[in-house]
């Protein structure tokens, strides 16, 4: 199996925790892959209208909680012949469930990882993926809006700072992570900590799966 993240590391691929490197190695023809648990959620009020804005197109939500029950699906596929994957996360809330969608994409020319966040790849993010201690650190470059095939960038001060950190802890057999959003000018967007299980699922890839139907052009390098 080879991934968009092992591509994007490289060498320092070798560097991760086995369990880390497995669920970012899946490709085309993996397979579909589940994993569940829980999650301690928190956002920003003063952001809350952005927030319902996004949760529309499977972005960002406003909803907040512990213990709040979390799956998330990955699959890797061809996307316009680049090598993609998807992850959906689905956070169970008392009264509504929310979708976080992205589409990661290896951008081979640019040797760039890329990725496209909510139903139809609303934003595009340049990714830098490092290993700390066998745990994937992964970081938010440059940002565009998107729609079809045009970008616009977005400045400095309305970009979000995203760090995502993924470890495994080999004492209780779960992956953790911890992801933050802030954002120079509203401070906390939102973040996510908890931890969960991973499993093969016997579900087939399909459209369901791939919130960019087509992927015709990539932001400028």
């Amino acid at each position: 199996m080879t991934g968009v993240y092992e591509r994007a590391l490289g060498e320092a691929a070798g560097d991760l925790h086995p369990k880390v490197r497995e669920r970012y190695s899946i490709g085309p023809g993996d397979g579909v892959t589940v994993g569940t648990g829980r999650m301690d959620i928190s956002r920003g009020t003063h952001v809350l209208p952005a927030l319902y804005a996004m949760a529309s197109r499977d972005m960002l939500f406003p909803e907040a909680g512990n213990g709040v029950p979390f799956s998330v699906t990955t699959v890797g596929y061809r996307l316009d012949g680049r090598e993609a994957m998807t992850t959906r996360r689905t956070f169970e809330f008392a009264e509504t469930r929310r979708h976080f969608d992205s589409v990661t994409v290896w951008d081979a020319d640019g040797e760039r990882l890329l990725d496209f966040l909510g139903r139809g790849g609303l934003v595009a993010t340049e990714l830098h993926p490092r290993v700390e201690a066998g745990s994937l650190v992964v970081e938010a470059g440059r940002q565009w809006l998107h729609a079809g095939d045009r970008y616009v960038r977005l400045p400095e001060p309305l970009a979000a700072g995203v760090e995502v950190r993924d470890r495994y802890d080999e004492t209780d057999g779960r992956y953790h992570v911890l992801a933050t959003v802030e954002n120079a000018l509203a401070g906390h967007v939102l973040s996510y900590r908890g931890a969960f299980t991973q499993a093969s699922d016997d579900r087939e890839d399909g459209p369901d799966l791939r919130p960019i139907r087509t992927l015709p052009t990539l932001p400028p390098r």
